[in-house]
């Protein structure tokens, strides 16, 4: 039993150093893609900013490529529950919209403060991995729902949820660029075209 308890510890310890080692690398990297942008950088600007050998990073990562994918995935993830939050206490469509792009700009702010500068614009590197589709899957679910009790109208929750998602994030970017930042005319901006659009959509064939 003692054995057991030990290796069970040993195993548990070994997981904690790994997510520490995770988490040292993402933010070492979000710093430097932000001082030094994405194409400036190297991997070995990143393992400056940690205390890790360049063995030990690779233990992890193969390239800067895929820290900027984790990187992408790490705030698809932590912006899930919160999107989820928005619809959990939304009374109709129009107030779930606006929640949800108002909280998704916030949300976007203070990534881009924790990048300490804009962050790098990588249109090569992947970023729709498996927390990214699951914000997209999350926004169609709330959409079904939503339309499945009256609350949005009845047109195809795939194609809704990806133009609510692209002209979000679209103007997300134009916003980022400006200062100062203004969340609420951009909000106001991508509301009205996403219910304004939606007004002249076919509904959906069940």
């Amino acid at each position: 039993m003692a054995d057991d308890a030990s290796t069970l510890a040993q195993l548990g310890k070994r997981e904690e150093t790994k997510r520490a080692n995770r988490q040292a690398i993402l933010d070492a990297a979000r710093v430097v893609f932000g001082e030094m942008g994405f194409e400036g950088a190297t991997v070995r600007d990143i393992i400056r900013r940690t205390s890790l050998s360049v063995g030990a990073f690779y233990n992890y990562y193969r390239s800067k490529e895929e820290v900027y994918e984790a990187l992408a995935e790490d705030g698809a993830e932590r912006f899930r529950p919160i999107l989820r939050a928005q619809y959990q206490t939304a009374s109709d469509f129009e107030g779930f919209v606006r929640a949800a792009v108002t909280a998704f700009f916030r949300f976007s702010v203070e990534e881009q403060a924790a990048w300490r500068l804009q962050r790098p614009q990588v249109a090569r590197v992947r970023v729709d991995g498996p927390a990214q589709r699951a914000v997209f899957e999350e926004v169609k679910a709330v959409l079904n729902d939503g339309i499945a009790r009256g609350l949005a109208p009845a047109v195809d929750a795939d194609y809704l949820a990806a133009a609510c998602i692209g002209v979000a994030r679209e103007v997300c970017e134009q916003m980022v660029e400006r200062s100062p930042i203004d969340i609420d005319a951009a909000t106001d901006f991508t509301v009205s075209m996403i219910l304004g659009g939606v007004k002249a959509l076919p509904k959906a064939v069940h």
